[in-house]
């Protein structure tokens, strides 16, 4: 059917904590053949992928990875909540500009909200430095577009800068997956339920920034 049928099917079961058995028996399958298309050994035929959406009270365009929300829908820029009143005078007429900020400032609301919730100042303190380098960086690479710019904004050579910047992203993520086995106990259980439940407004921005991110990366791999 397609790539995406098979990973979702099976993160809907799993984040629900029903077996396959379960899932089987209410869906009028086989195991064995609900297994396959989990695996994507086996295309389903339109019945079952109807049958699946209302089982798990999803929609087939979610299914198929065609939406990144539950529900089907697409995100609209008009209803992704503007972090400041005059974010469109900011941009002017680049709505695409706007989209990704948007994009950009709900999905880092999510995790930090979520971070708060997990309660660990290591791990925060990780993540933080992990988006202040990479702001860093961006920042430098669009501060280079005009020759003019003087680089003594900053101490650091723009070369060595962003290596260094690079090396302490990836050393932060060294420490990040450290601090992780620290909170396992108390961290809540994320889910896509979970995010489209507790941050609505968000959602659609968090779950859109993952699916176009792993749709470049897929390109690039």
């Amino acid at each position: 059917m397609n790539n995406d049928f098979p990973r979702i099917l099976s993160l809907l079961r799993k984040e629900r904590h029903i077996s396959q058995k379960e899932a089987a028996a209410a869906l009028g399958v086989a195991q064995a053949l609900l297994s396959h298309y989990e695996k994507g050994k086996r295309e389903c035929g339109l019945d079952f992928l109807v049958r699946a959406a209302d089982y798990y009270n999803v929609s087939t365009d979610y299914l198929l990875g065609r939406s990144p929300m539950s529900t089907g829908s697409i995100i609209v820029e008009s209803e992704i909540p503007d972090a400041e009143a005059h974010e469109k005078a900011r941009f002017g007429a680049d709505i695409s500009l706007t989209l990704s900020k948007k994009l950009l400032t709900n999905s880092i609301e999510v995790i930090y909200s979520l971070l708060s919730r997990v309660s660990n100042s290591r791990l925060s303190m990780c993540v933080t430095n992990m988006l202040n380098f990479t702001v860093y960086k961006v920042f430098r690479i669009v501060y280079r577009t005009n020759a003019r710019n003087s680089e003594t904004m900053f101490e650091i050579n723009d070369e060595i800068a962003c290596r260094a910047a690079q090396a302490g992203t990836e050393i932060n993520e060294g420490m990040a997956a450290a601090a992780i086995k620290e909170s396992e106990q108390n961290a809540p259980e994320i889910s896509t339920v979970l995010i489209e439940t507790e941050y609505p407004k968000q959602a659609p921005a968090l779950l859109s920034l993952i699916k176009s991110s792993e749709t470049q990366l897929k390109k690039m791999m």
